[in-house]
């Protein structure tokens, strides 16, 4: 096959979390090769024009997607798999419409909410809406911190540890969105802030449907009281910051973990099936202190680095990274399962 990897476009004074996309393509590349396709990487930007005469120059059996911004903003993620529809060609991963409402944060935590699933409670997103305090059950009463963050940007992009929007309160976290959207590409929300623990379950598309492979929790180790125990900027992107080196994720867990981890399970599912993924997604949680879990993000394309959650995920399954990108390909343009 003639497969094109459809990734945006990096520059050389981009932050490393978009140069990261270059690691992506060049694993995807290696791994297609293997597999006896040709792979025939393709830089992505605003010019859809351009964009859709290269493809049909290159007439590629399908595209494999790993677009995650246009022109520097995740607000446009959906803008690539949109053509691709629109040019009748196969790519991975999910749909336009999935990337779409999984990206927008808050709409994808209304989707969650209407359909019974436990999200933390929120309030926007601004400006696109009034801020608001949703519908969604609070549990712990007054006085529980709230976070502000980007309603389009992943990566723990304006999740600077040192500058992190942590709200006493969720009447000051409403206060606090119009001072914040600038700093968190142009919109942002506020969440209950849940304080516990962290755990990512990765799923990979099967035969028999989505295969959820196993759970990792991220372990804040060394972490005084004072400093918020969350996943930032830094612990993802800064090599050199003690949050980097201070926050591994593990795979193994005591039996008493296991009914939680099996509700987690069928909680990723859930998702999945919701939001009609296809290919690879990554579901991440946060667990209270009484132990229930409750989902912030569902990324319908998680990273395929080789040092990421999801290639930790294949390894902790036997899963090598070239079967996974085989069985993502092999599901391109399918409706999910």
């Amino acid at each position: 096959m003639r497969v094109v990897i459809a990734h945006n476009a990096v520059e050389d004074t981009d932050t490393p979390d978009a140069r990261d996309v270059e690691v992506q393509v060049t694993t995807v590349a290696a791994a297609l090769r293997a597999l006896g396709h040709t792979a025939i990487p393709l830089p992505c930007t605003l010019d859809l024009a351009d964009l859709k005469e290269r493809l049909a120059a290159l007439r590629p059996d399908g595209v494999f997607n790993l677009v995650e911004s246009l022109d520097g903003t995740g607000r446009l993620i959906h803008v690539v798999p949109a053509l691709l529809d629109a040019l009748s060609l196969p790519y991975t991963g999910a749909c336009a419409e999935a990337v779409y409402l999984t990206s927008h944060k808050v709409l994808a935590k209304q989707c969650l909410a209407a359909a019974g699933l436990p999200t933390p409670a929120w309030i926007g997103p601004f400006p696109e809406a009034a801020p608001t305090v949703a519908a969604a059950p609070d549990p712990t009463g007054p006085g529980t911190p709230w976070i502000v963050k980007s309603v389009w940007e992943h990566a723990s992009i304006g999740l600077d540890e040192a500058t992190l929007a942590l709200c006493e309160d969720k009447q000051i976290a409403a206060a606090r969105l119009p001072e914040r959207a600038a700093l968190l590409g142009g919109a942002c929300f506020a969440e209950r802030f849940i304080a516990g623990r962290e755990f990512n379950l990765s799923l990979l598309v099967a035969p028999a449907g989505p295969q959820v492979l196993p759970p990792a929790e991220i372990l804040f180790e060394g972490y005084a009281e004072d400093r918020p125990r969350i996943v930032g900027y830094r612990a993802k992107w800064d090599p050199t910051s003690f949050e980097f080196t201070h926050t591994p994720r593990r795979f193994e867990f005591p039996p008493p973990d296991a009914a939680l981890l099996e509700g987690l399970t069928a909680l990723a599912l859930r998702c999945w099936r919701l939001f009609g993924l296809n290919g690879y997604a990554r579901v991440d949680f946060r667990v209270d202190a009484g132990g229930r879990p409750w989902i912030l993000e569902i990324n319908a394309n998680p990273c395929l680095s080789p040092d990421a959650g999801f290639a930790a995920a294949l390894a902790a399954a036997g899963v090598p990274l070239g079967s996974a990108v085989e069985r993502i390909l092999a599901a391109a343009g399918r409706k999910s399962v």
